[in-house]
């Protein structure tokens, strides 16, 4: 049944991953003004434009500049940088591993401090900190991220000067300096992941421990802690796994926005520059990667989910 299952997930992500290409492909092409036009500056002649433009293949109709496009793209080959003259999957992976370091830390960060807001309000009903994770929930999903990013480098960096405001050091060359470089950004990113885990895994867990199987354990001797861990957290990380699986394209998104405050070169820098400086060929490759890895992670939520609750395989 699990293999029936995983074969139907399957069947599913091929299609979107056509359709992701073409939607790419198609938005690229919206971006006014001329890529030629653009490298080559508002002084080139109309014979060097259409030079180049046979060069770059957009003399071509858009049909065939797709199916070229696709077919390169899946053999790996993303075309090259029009700028730089760089091949785009060297510099979007090359970007994609700093990216990552972020979003992981930022996950990291959203699905402790979720899940320990979450199990103290429970454990601690009507208390002060049950108030607070209330509050917490609602001011964390209200908050915009690139406000929260400038007050915590305004207060953290400038202010008091524990961390640096800008700039990016990888964990495999300094780890104390990574921490010190990557706290800021990370938290700025994960705070509406902790918002959204503490809000989803609370009520969870109030609706779990409200049910008759708890009450029974109860009766039997089982202390509220216990019965939170064996019987609550088991049963109310369903809806949370739907969260993080959610949550890590959001976050991969915000990186555009959080990259460009801390000057960190990542994907989201990359895309943004792109964007500047007309670079069409970057950009999608940016944007292809990113979507197919937020389908990708979508896939692996959903094995996991029919995973930990088979019921889901029917």
């Amino acid at each position: 049944m699990f293999l029936k299952f995983l074969a139907r997930r399957l069947i599913y992500v091929v299609p979107m991953l056509l359709i992701t290409t073409l939607i790419v492909f198609s938005f690229i092409l919206l971006i006014p003004g001329d890529p030629a036009l653009a490298l080559l500056g508002e002084n080139a002649t109309a014979e060097k434009v259409a030079q180049l433009r046979q060069q770059l293949g957009l003399d071509q109709p858009i049909i065939i500049q797709y199916f070229d496009w696709l077919k390169n793209a899946i053999q790996g080959d993303l075309g090259r940088s029009i700028f730089t003259g760089q091949y785009v999957h060297e510099a979007v992976f090359s970007r994609l591993a700093v990216t990552f370091q972020l979003v992981i830390v930022a996950m990291f960060i959203a699905v402790i401090g979720g899940m320990f807001f979450a199990i103290t309000s429970v454990f601690f009903p009507n208390s002060l900190m049950d108030y607070i994770a209330r509050f917490f929930g609602t001011l964390g999903t209200a908050i915009p991220n690139f406000w929260l990013a400038m007050v915590l480098v305004l207060f953290f960096s400038l202010k008091l000067g524990w961390v640096p405001a800008t700039g990016f050091i990888s964990i495999t060359e300094n780890p104390i300096a990574f921490l010190k470089g990557i706290i800021l950004p990370a938290f700025s990113l994960g705070m509406v992941g902790i918002a959204q885990i503490t809000r989803h895994l609370r009520s969870s867990l109030m609706e779990i421990m409200d049910a008759d199987y708890v009450r029974t354990a109860y009766s039997k001797g089982v202390t509220r802690w216990h019965a939170i861990f064996k019987h609550g957290l088991q049963n109310a990380m369903l809806p949370v796994v739907t969260t993080i699986g959610i949550l890590f394209g959001n976050l991969l998104g915000a990186t555009v926005v959080i990259e460009t405050i801390f000057a960190i070169p990542g994907m989201g820098q990359l895309a943004v520059n792109s964007i500047l400086q007309r670079d069409f060929t970057m950009l999608q490759g940016v944007v292809l990667v990113m979507i197919v890895l937020v389908i990708l992670i979508n896939f692996i939520t959903d094995i996991v989910y029919a995973i930990l609750d088979p019921r889901i395989e029917y």
